[in-house]
């Protein structure tokens, strides 16, 4: 469904083959951190004269182009190249991110899997993952023990190098999960986010005095690298030079850079720093790098061939690797951000590279995609109604659901903090100004923290420490129970335990469906033509065949019969025509000079119903809550009354205007 009304693959595009492995794996940095263990590897990393690269096509790359929609079998195609050919590469960041939601989510698969075979394929190359620290891989603070749980199966499923940060750069929130990597025997990257402009006078919340004083407490805290994470590409280089120098001064850790492309000036920004003697930087391959991704491997690679900072990188081999993924790339063309050219207007909004697309996505789903440039300017506002602060993720996704919420019900800043006029926050900037994501440098606004929480009192000490432990195996048992007796592993449960009703919408999805990970993309997205034929791998050495030969008419239930061959073998099957059922269901709209009347803002899944029919109700209370893609509304009602009628149940279908209420 996401594809539908969105741009096409090229119609002859051709299959993506990736490049022969010219050799067997040599030995790389992986074989040094498991011969010799993390602090070993940090070690070499000051030692090398070499700019090392970490590839980050497979996690942020198409997180940043792509939604984050890529899939698992496009990457483990590739993955023995990467081993056989690019043995030279510092790590591979793979995991983590959004891509863990995303799997179980939308690709209706298992990031576990992906990780399994990503490590199998890549024997000598250290994978990389994205950790939010006391956040998982979630939304929202978790137990200490299930940080911890998480963090341990990651490392034995398969990650490497763990960089871990926090949404507001608050170091007393990274250390229960930086312990457990250590103690896991990987490589903590312990993470500084970058925002503002170190440089500019009116932006001095954020000078060189704390980026190093923070770089020293994730030092203290263990760290055995020092991450410098510019999500959002605002690092320019001559800032740069300055930051990267006094962190390798002053604190004394290896520094790998992380940046986005945004506006065109990642690439000198990178050389900049590797000037200021950085150690390790991250880079895309050419055919998923730019804009809002990362700078260009092989531009890097090229510009500093032949000079003491030389990769030492095949460029033939990068080529190779990235006619691949050019290929990979024209599948997901439903995807694609619509970013033309590079755009300065990210000193403007500040908004991570890997949130952009995402949040076009979400504009797109509310209808907002033509008023773009309004969320936009609506980010930049709600960052500054907040204090100016760290974004990223999950404090990114807090701030993009404001602004959305506030171009979609033409609210002003004004309005926003006016302690006169009702505003119905979304659920996630209620959390946040509770204390449940931690602290900025200086607090939350205390007016505006006011407002939102309506006299509740907010924490401002680590939110995991008001959060008993889980019971594992508790929930372990429970949700064997759910599965009807499945046995749970511990990767399942850590699945359940970040994402509690996406897991199991994704295991009821692949109860129905099967191992649909094993389709070729292109039909997994858009479905077969009559004629066409492909092959699926749904085990080791066992192969379906599938040829679709017609596809019947709809009948008044509307079912579909789809005639077919399996192996051969002529098969018929019916099955909901899902196009033609969706336009049955047709919902009454709200009437907008009805005050009685409560529609739906944005289109979305109901995701709970406070009321019942007949229930009186006062201002402010909550009726309703709405999730659209990641963002979860709540609807309050605006005065006094009683339910009429309720028109809506949980996981309704809705579009915008639709009748939710009568009040």
């Amino acid at each position: 469904p996401e594809t539908a009304g969105r741009a096409l693959p090229p119609a002859q595009a051709r299959p993506p083959v990736p490049p022969k492995p010219d050799a067997d794996p040599a030995p790389g940095a992986r074989q040094l951190l498991e011969a010799r263990g993390a602090q070993a590897v940090a070690d070499w990393m000051l030692g090398e004269s070499r700019l090392l690269i970490t590839d980050t096509t497979m996690r942020d790359g198409h997180q940043s182009l792509l939604a984050t929609r890529m899939r698992s079998i496009d990457m483990i195609k590739v993955a023995p190249s990467y081993a056989a050919n690019l043995p030279q590469l510092f790590s591979v960041e793979c995991w983590g991110g959004a891509t863990f939601d995303v799997a179980y989510r939308f690709l209706q698969e298992c990031p576990w899997q992906r990780l399994r075979d990503i490590r199998e394929k890549m024997p000598n190359l250290m994978t990389q993952m994205l950790l939010r620290a006391s956040n998982g891989v979630g939304y929202t603070n978790y137990p200490d023990n299930v940080v911890q749980f998480f963090v341990r199966q990651a490392a034995e499923t398969g990650v490497d190098v763990f960089r871990v940060f926090d949404s507001l750069n608050w170091v007393e929130n990274m250390r229960v999960a930086m312990d457990a990597v250590i103690e896991s025997g990987k490589i903590c990257e312990g993470t500084v986010c970058y925002t503002g402009n170190m440089l500019d006078p009116d932006r001095s919340k954020y000078d060189l005095k704390y980026y190093v004083g923070m770089a020293q407490d994730l030092k203290a805290a263990g760290a055995h690298v020092l991450g410098l994470k510019d999500m959002a590409g605002l690092l320019k280089p001559a800032a740069a030079r300055v930051l990267v120098k006094a962190l390798k001064e002053e604190v004394g850790l290896p520094v790998h850079f992380h940046t986005h492309d945004t506006s065109g000036m990642g690439g000198a920004t990178i050389l900049a720093a590797a000037d200021a003697g950085v150690d390790a930087v991250d880079c895309a391959m050419d055919a998923l790098s730019g804009n809002t991704s990362q700078p260009t491997i092989g531009s890097v690679v090229e510009a500093l061939t032949g000079t003491e900072r030389d990769t030492g990188l095949d460029i033939q081999a990068i080529r190779a690797i990235s006619n691949y993924w050019e290929r990979v790339r024209e599948n997901y063309a439903a995807f694609e951000s619509g970013l033309q050219s590079p755009a300065s207007e990210v000193y403007l909004h500040e908004m991570p590279g890997g949130q952009f697309t995402n949040l076009k996505s979400q504009a797109r789903s509310m209808g907002l995609e033509d008023r773009w440039h309004e969320v936009a300017q609506a980010y930049a506002d709600v960052n500054r109604l907040f204090g100016d602060i760290v974004k990223v993720t999950p404090s990114s996704k807090v701030v993009g659901d404001m602004a959305l919420m506030m171009v979609a019900q033409n609210l002003t800043p004004e309005q926003v903090v006016d302690p006169g006029f009702d505003v119905s926050f979304p659920d996630s900037v209620i959390d946040m100004m509770r204390g449940n994501l931690g602290q900025p440098p200086g607090g939350w606004p205390q007016a505006l923290q006011a407002k939102v929480l309506k006299g509740e009192a907010p924490i401002t000490d680590r939110p995991g420490a008001h959060l008993p432990p889980v019971d594992l195996e508790d929930i372990r048992r429970k949700l064997s129970e759910d599965l009807e007796g499945k046995p749970v592993d511990d990767e399942d449960l850590n699945g359940y335990l970040m994402y509690p009703k996406v897991f199991l919408d994704y295991m009821g999805r692949h109860r129905t469906y099967g191992p649909v990970r094993t389709l070729p993309t292109r039909n997994f997205f858009y479905g077969m033509e009559p004629g066409q034929e492909i092959t699926a791998e749904i085990d080791p050495g066992k192969t379906l065949e599938i040829r679709l030969q017609a596809i019947g008419e709809t009948d008044e239930n509307g079912d579909v019969k789809v005639f077919f061959e399996l192996n051969g073998q002529p098969r018929s099957i019916r099955v909901p025509n899902r196009k033609v059922k969706a336009e049955t269901v047709a919902r009454p709209k709200a009437d907008p000079s009805n005050p009685a009347h409560i529609g739906a803002p944005m289109p979305g899944v109901v995701a709970s119903v406070a009321v019942t029919q007949g229930q009186a109700v006062k201002q402010g209370d909550m009726l309703l809550t709405i999730e659209a893609m990641k963002m979860e509304t709540g609807i309050h009602a605006d005065r006094d009354g009683t339910v009429k009628k309720l028109h809506v149940t949980p996981g309704a279908q809705l579009d915008a205007k639709d009748l939710m209420i009568e009040i």
